[in-house]
């Protein structure tokens, strides 16, 4: 059987690195992007703030107090995004199977590859591609499967490279501490060290079944990833597909209100479909048909997300735009399209940070009793209502 190449590549302190691109006195500076108010969280920190003890996801006032002297910046995750798309198509240009875990973050399938141009070595060349072309850095590690690729990358940041061959894994991974794992968060590696077991080598050794007691199903993940297991497939990047859904009226209104409670359901059930999928989406379209047959549509790119809280607000004002005939309305609908695979960096901004638990608890109950089971008071609807809901899928 053939070993697989994985590659793993991450951009360097991603957004700190866009903002030094616009603005040349910021290099070589501590530099902080996240949200300003008390409850503000760090997105991103350059390593010259690292050395003061700042990491990203640490509440903004912690950080200001490691790091008094630094540059604190709101954020332009539009800019962001533009320059992700630009590395993006970098990538997607010259790799056979991408893809895109995040933002700031590729995995890329070089199987095979290895006979006619070595995985390594194309890999280099990519990376001084991107790095020529964009202006910004990028690090990449390589080996048989995504947590150890991970890892490397991780190991070699910032502008770093580095292949760990086939064989090596759990070598590669024995000392360094748990929290190294990506799957392993804080309050997994805190009950880790608890137990005695500071280092991924221990972690390794350690019998199935103590922490299958331990952590129930996550502990054979666990047991896995420190024996530089993992079987997860590159799952191919696409942005071409959308999602829609649309409301038929069995009667024609212009009744505003209900239209905009209409327009919210819709949008939480697409966003509810969305991180179900995996992704986000950073173009909305609106759709009103009049009871004539006329149909107009208006949409807005925006940074991609997966938030009712972000997504509504844009529907709704798109609605306003749109609607400014007030005839009598037919059909209504909503359409996330430039859809990107990946989860959205909710630091950013101080209420995504603080709405992510929610989001996760809301869909857990979704999941287990139905789309309809818990809903946003605003966009409460009728079965009779709910049942015109026609949602579509395209490609």
């Amino acid at each position: 059987m053939q070993e697989r190449a994985i590659v793993h590549m991450d951009l360097d302190s991603f957004f700190v690195s866009v903002e030094r691109l616009r603005d040349s006195a910021l290099v070589g500076k501590p530099v902080i992007v996240g949200g300003l108010s008390d409850r503000g969280v760090v997105a991103a920190c350059s390593y010259e703030t690292r050395a003061f003890g700042v990491r990203s996801a640490m509440p903004m006032r912690m950080a200001m107090r490691l790091c008094p002297d630094a540059i604190v910046l709101r954020g332009d995750l539009e800019a962001y995004s533009q320059y992700s798309e630009a590395v993006t198509s970098l990538i997607m240009d010259r790799a056979p199977l991408v893809e895109k875990a995040s933002i700031d973050e590729f995995y890329l399938d070089m199987t095979g590859m290895e006979r006619f141009f070595g995985a390594y070595r194309f890999a280099t060349d990519l990376r001084e591609r991107i790095q020529k072309q964009t202006g910004l850095q990028i690090s990449f590690g390589l080996s048989v499967n995504k947590t150890v690729s991970k890892v490397a990358t991780n190991y070699v940041k910032p502008a770093g490279q580095y292949q760990v061959l086939a064989g090596e894994e759990k070598a590669f991974l024995a000392p360094m501490p748990v929290g190294k794992i990506p799957m392993i968060g804080s309050v997994t590696a805190q009950t880790l060290r608890n137990m005695g077991i500071v280092h991924v080598g221990t972690l390794s050794q350690m019998p199935l079944k103590v922490l299958e007691r331990s952590f129930g199903k996550s502990g054979v993940m666990l047991w896995e990833r420190a024996n530089g297991i993992d079987l997860r497939p590159v799952v191919p990047y696409s942005e071409q597909k959308s999602l829609s859904k649309e409301m038929t009226f069995d009667q024609d209104s212009t009744d505003v209100v209900l239209l905009r409670r209409i327009l919210g359901s819709l949008t939480e059930q697409l966003a509810y479909d969305l991180r179900g999928l995996g992704q986000c989406t950073s173009c909305v379209t609106v759709k009103l048909r009049y009871s004539n047959f006329d149909t107009h549509t208006r949409q807005i790119t925006l940074p991609a997300t997966a938030s009712d809280h972000r997504l509504i607000p844009a529907v709704v004002e798109l609605f306003e735009k749109l609607y400014d005939r007030r005839l009598l309305i037919r059909l209504i609908g909503v359409r996330f399209s430039k859809l990107l695979q990946g989860q959205e960096q909710l630091n950013l901004f101080d209420d995504g940070a603080r709405l992510a638990p929610l989001y996760h608890a809301m869909d857990g109950l979704k999941n287990r009793f139905g789309e309809f089971s818990i809903v946003r008071a605003s966009g409460l609807m009728g079965r009779h209502e709910r049942r015109n809901i026609l949602p579509k899928s395209e490609n």
